[in-house]
């Protein structure tokens, strides 16, 4: 008889046995904004990176852009020295980085101002847009001599520009923004910075913020 019964408790446990192997569904990972420090040897001298990965995923992002209405990614990254009771701030640095798309030509755009006008590429694909939006960047800050100690926080900024944007993205991505580009004025001012539409909110392009924060270090 109990020849007869093991057979019997072994088919019951197979469906159990395929259940817990079957595989977990994948959350799609979220847009991420990222500072990393270099290395402590080199942490007085040079600036940390700063990366912003899957910043275009966002579905009404892609349709708004396909639609014509540019993306602009404003960067912010400061230098505070980390004190008993209440930091300092002592220095900042921006930058932006805009995306548009050229339905005529059928291709993205991606550019980026920090101090001068610099093309990252054109590209036919979104995905090859925002890898480029993602490749790290260095930023203009260093921490002073010293042996206080530091951090960076960093913040992004990603709003879909309004109707009344366009334009002035079209004219600074042609080059004629010229004191923006020589530094006697903002590339946020240059682009409208602010200056968005109720149009563009009521499609959906709320400004998305993001906010990344290095360890505390000590220059060495």
């Amino acid at each position: 008889m109990a020849r007869r019964v093991w057979p019997l408790l072994a088919l019951m446990a197979l469906p159990l046995r395929v259940a817990a192997q079957a595989p977990k569904s994948v959350t799609p990972a979220e847009p991420t904004l990222e500072v990393v420090l270099p290395a402590d040897s080199a942490r007085a001298k040079e600036a940390p990176v700063v990366r912003s990965v899957r910043m275009l995923s966002d579905r009404t992002t892609r349709e708004l852009l396909f639609s014509g209405f540019p993306a602009r990614l404003h960067f912010r990254v400061e230098l505070w020295e980390a004190r008993t009771f209440f930091d300092k701030l002592v220095r900042k640095v921006e930058w932006d980085v805009v995306v548009s798309y050229d339905p005529l030509a059928r291709h993205y755009t991606v550019t980026r101002s920090a101090g001068r006008w610099q093309s990252l590429g054109t590209f036919a694909d979104l995905k090859d847009a925002e890898d480029a939006v993602a490749r790290p960047f260095v930023p203009d800050i260093q921490p002073p001599a010293g042996h206080s100690k530091y951090y960076y926080y960093a913040s992004l900024d990603l709003e879909m520009l309004s109707v009344n944007d366009i334009d002035e993205v079209k004219r600074w991505l042609g080059g004629d923004a010229d004191s923006a580009m020589k530094g006697k004025e903002n590339a946020g001012t240059a682009l409208g910075h602010g200056a968005n539409t109720l149009v563009t909110r009521l499609l959906g392009g709320q400004t998305r913020t993001y906010h990344a924060r290095s360890a505390v270090f000590r220059p060495q």
